[in-house]
């Protein structure tokens, strides 16, 4: 090779790696040019989204279980709203699906319990009879149940060995005490005394009844039977024993019920207890006397819930000085339960309740709706009172309101899938910059990398 080809071939050498340089420093600092072509490609779905449930999305094409396809979801249909979840509405389509707003307010809320009771005697008022002593039915004075007595009234009289053992002492400690209540010896006079006294509480701890005694000493005769009394008003309603029937300390002889106090047991749910306390008023009325409405309160509430039904029983007092309220009748009780104070309320059907979840839609500003979680409390006459997250004067949605729903689950779906796409599409551009950057500084080490071997090719 002469001397002038190599220069030549030097020249040409130089000059592409010049124009390799700059055509690679114009690719690094230009932008990429816009062709038609891409201008005018379609847009690529970000997912699919089932027609019949918006929450189900697919990430490829795909048909629910009726044949019907997915509905794609393109990136100017998922902008982002002012808060996760709120909803957006035009005012036609406002007014095409009924949506209706009310105002949160302070309000007093009162509760009407109606529930079905059951009368009963009052615990308080039943008395059952035994005797002190063993011994033989000799007459019963009372012998049918349901019998109206009086206090005192004599019911039977029973034959004790006991009570004639014990009435000869008397007797007999009281002729002693006579006999030497002139003694000399005050020692002697005041055991006689002690004697009489002694023999008396014997009797008085059979019951032996104080008209026995008055007889007995006034007379000098021993009572063989010990009579038996009422110790109240009340109804005989059960009779144990029968003339002539040995009894002993555990024979009921007799059960006997004041009535003219009853008690009313009746059952609230659960939901109803937060509103019942002691001392409330109570109205009563009962199938077997109508056109009468009975007037209670309600005494207790017991500390425990019935497995069976799990309501809790609570108890009602009433008058009955008629005697008509008859133990087992049914009735029907309203218990008229006291105001709570005055709390913020809203209508119970603006409350969408999701699993654990409570909330409501705030209007935020015209057609915008804003979802806001919300803690509830007592519900009464179609209101419920919010403990937290709702405050006066805001509107809340009232109908309508789980169409909305079902957009803001589906805005907060979007974002959430947005915020999973939004790191891989970053590093994909990163790549895609990274690999960029690669093809445009090869050529220009190609040819860095030829002109030794040219050289070299020269010198040779």
């Amino acid at each position: 090779m002469n001397k002038t080809t190599s220069i030549f071939i030097s020249l040409i050498s130089g000059l592409l790696i010049g124009t390799g340089g700059l055509m690679a420093y114009q690719h690094l600092t230009s932008p990429p040019a816009v062709t038609a072509e891409t201008t005018q490609k379609p847009a690529k779905p970000l997912y699919y989204r089932n027609p019949m449930n918006p929450e189900v999305t697919s990430p490829v094409p795909a048909k629910d279980h009726m044949g019907m396809d997915y509905i794609p979801v393109y990136e100017d249909e998922t902008s982002a709203p002012e808060k996760a979840g709120t909803v957006k509405i035009d005012p036609v389509t406002e007014q095409n699906i009924g949506v209706r707003t009310a105002t949160a307010k302070l309000s007093s809320l009162s509760h009407l319990i109606r529930t079905v009771g059951k009368v009963t005697y009052d615990e308080e008022r039943i008395s059952k009879l035994h005797p002190k002593t063993e011994g033989w039915v000799e007459k019963l004075f009372v012998d049918k149940t349901g019998t109206q007595v009086n206090k005192n009234t004599m019911l039977l009289s029973v034959y004790s060995p006991q009570l004639v053992t014990s009435s000869q002492e008397y007797l007999l400690a009281i002729s002693s005490a006579k006999t030497l209540e002139n003694s000399p010896f005050d020692d002697i006079r005041r055991s006689a005394e002690q004697m009489v006294v002694s023999a008396r509480e014997r009797l008085a701890l059979l019951d032996v009844p104080e008209h026995q005694i008055h007889d007995m000493v006034k007379t000098g005769n021993i009572p063989k039977a010990l009579h038996i009394h009422s110790p109240f008003n009340g109804t005989v309603i059960n009779i144990g024993a029968r003339e002539g029937q040995y009894v002993t300390p555990q024979t009921e002889l007799y059960m006997l019920a004041d009535l003219s106090k009853v008690w009313v047991i009746a059952q609230v749910y659960e939901s109803d207890l937060p509103w019942v306390s002691e001392n409330d008023a109570v109205d009563m009325q009962l199938t077997a006397i109508p056109g009468k409405t009975f007037k209670g309160t309600l005494s207790y509430i017991y500390p425990y819930a019935e497995a069976a039904t799990r309501t809790i029983k609570v108890r009602m007092a009433f008058d009955n000085p008629d005697l008509l309220l008859k133990p087992d009748m049914f009735a029907n009780v309203t218990i008229h339960t006291k105001n709570q104070p005055e709390a913020i309320t809203v209508p119970t059907e603006a409350i969408i309740r999701s699993g654990d979840k409570e909330q409501v839609f705030i209007m935020r500003a015209a057609g915008q709706f804003e979802p806001r979680k919300v803690t509830t409390g007592l519900s009464a006459d179609g209101r419920t009172q919010i403990l937290n997250g709702v405050k006066v004067g805001d509107e809340v949605v009232t109908s309508s309101q789980f169409l909305i729903d079902s957009e803001s689950k589906l805005n907060e779906t979007t974002e959430k899938m947005r915020a999973i796409d939004a790191p891989a599409s970053e590093e994909m551009q990163d790549h895609q910059q990274n690999m960029l950057g690669q093809d445009m500084l090869a050529p220009a080490s190609s040819s860095s990398m030829t002109m030794p071997e040219m050289e070299h090719h020269h010198h040779d």
